[in-house]
């Protein structure tokens, strides 16, 4: 029986350490600074890209995969006699997922399968991470699916960003909103429902207070949450992660809680300043 090998993008977030212990395989997305095109998380970094912001006033634009990129990744497992899973960024925010597909179709599709995380960053992640390990206990493919899928709805993910800046800068909110909610000091807490972003609070007053609101947010859940693994995910605010982290060790007897960085894919979208807490619901 062949081995299941899990694939999953940049977006997921996860640090060099973790794909290399759960041995996944990850396909980069594309950020484009000025007339160069970069491979997230690959040749940049999220600090380069806030640079970037702060000197041209300029967003960086941002890309999916193409299917020849997923082919050559997918091809090579096939070759290698394994089985493909790949786990993919929602949808219902990007065309990677059907990217993969058409990659899967010219291959063997049959030997390729795809999970829709509904799910960003280390949304992303966690499903990721579930189901590495059970292709670590020699699941094959079809359970190894069946299981997964049954899982995304369970992932609940929540951030606050800081500045309206890069929402601005990327269409998403008015000059007048940016305006009136620097002024202000309105942090959004965005949620991602069914594979969407939605706005479920909008917070004002110092950052304290915005993370605050997460750590409720995520405790409302206390009786229903699974225990193995929790996200503590930022842009460039490691210090605001690390205060969440240990409010979380301090309210529920995690196993781990894991602090990652946004890649530039991610960052580029929410700015610096962002910090969510991504967790999952017992079965």
């Amino acid at each position: 029986m062949p081995r299941v090998r899990i694939v999953t993008d940049s977006t997921a977030d996860l640090s060099p350490e973790l794909i290399r212990d759960y041995g996944l395989t990850v396909v980069p997305l594309y950020v484009r600074l000025g007339d160069r095109f970069y491979r997230d998380g690959v040749d940049l970094e999220p600090a380069r890209l806030f640079e970037y912001v702060a000197e041209t006033g300029k967003l960086p634009q941002t890309s999916m995969p193409t299917p020849a990129d997923f082919q050559e990744v997918f091809g090579r497992i096939i070759a290698a006699g394994d089985d493909v899973l790949y786990v993919a960024l929602s949808s219902r925010l990007s065309g990677t997922c059907q990217a993969a597909r058409v990659a899967a179709q010219a291959l063997a599709p049959e030997r390729i399968a795809m999970v829709d995380s509904l799910n960003l960053s280390t949304g992303i992640g966690q499903i990721a991470l579930y189901a590495a390990e059970l292709a670590a206990a020699g699941m094959p493919l079809a359970e190894l699916v069946r299981r997964v899928e049954a899982m995304v709805p369970r992932v609940r993910t929540s951030f606050v960003i800081d500045t309206l800046d890069y929402l601005h800068k990327g269409g998403r909110c008015s000059a007048m909103q940016n305006v009136v909610g620097s002024l202000l000091r309105i942090k959004p807490r965005i949620e991602v429902i069914d594979g969407r972003l939605e706005v479920a609070e909008k917070l004002m007053g110092a950052r304290s207070k915005a993370s605050n609101s997460l750590l409720r947010w995520c405790l409302q859940d206390r009786e229903r949450i699974d225990l193995h693994r929790v996200f503590v995910t930022h842009a460039a605010y490691p210090e605001g992660a690390s205060y969440l982290a240990e409010e979380l060790r301090r309210a529920l007897p995690f196993e781990e809680i894991l602090i990652t960085e946004a890649g530039a894919v991610i960052s580029s979208h929410c700015g610096p300043g962002t910090v969510g807490i991504l967790y999952t619901l017992a079965a």
